[in-house]
């Protein structure tokens, strides 16, 4: 197969561990899993963002801050979605695509995009379980919630192994879906262009 899907699982479990304690950092020097583990990273970076954002009693440009930040992020998340699944079309370039073979909507590096968000909430929920400060019930409520996200990142894997064999043996074909985000643009935007056009 063209990736071990453990080792996709174990890298982005990995990562989310060691950032909550030390500096996020790119150890990865082999693609995919360069991108894998870039993806990973803006995701990461997005989840803690999004918490301070949503915090109501925070000087206001702290709260504008997070919002460029946020959309910084979730530009270059989607770029690493994209690096992947760009890798995965290079890598399959020589197989020969069956005639006919149905084309599959969500890409693979939007479904490893979307174990790198479950892994981040199997985490955080986790430590919901561990706090001393809150009552049992709500512990015993994200304990439930964590064993559903290990079901759900159990069957989110499979189907990636799944598609990346049938992509392997040309029986399914996908497509690098652009994201073409316009609010990051100046000339896209109409809130940005049409501030500088009346200066």
């Amino acid at each position: 197969m063209m990736m071990d899907i453990t080792r996709i699982l174990n890298l982005q479990e990995q990562a989310v561990i060691q950032w909550h304690s030390s500096p996020v950092a790119i150890s990865e020097t082999e693609a995919p899993f360069t991108h894998i583990q870039e993806n990973t990273q803006w995701n990461f970076q997005l989840w803690h963002e999004e918490d301070i954002a949503r915090i109501k009693d925070i000087e206001a440009n702290r709260i504008v801050l997070a919002k460029r930040n946020i959309d910084q992020y979730n530009q270059a998340r989607n770029n690493a979605m994209e690096k992947i699944d760009e890798w995965i079309l290079s890598w399959l370039h020589a197989q020969q695509i069956t005639p006919g073979a149905a084309l599959h909507s969500e890409t693979p590096g939007m479904m490893i995009d979307r174990l790198s968000i479950m892994t981040l909430k199997r985490y955080h929920m986790a430590e919901e379980t561990e706090r001393t400060d809150a009552a049992e019930e709500h512990k015993d409520k994200c304990r439930q919630k964590v064993a559903v996200l290990n079901e759900q990142i159990a069957d989110l894997s499979n189907c990636l192994a799944e598609v990346l064999g049938k992509l392997e043996k040309g029986q399914l074909r996908f497509k690098v879906y652009r994201q073409l985000k316009m609010y990051n643009d100046p000339t896209l935007n109409p809130q940005l262009y049409n501030r500088k056009n009346s200066q």
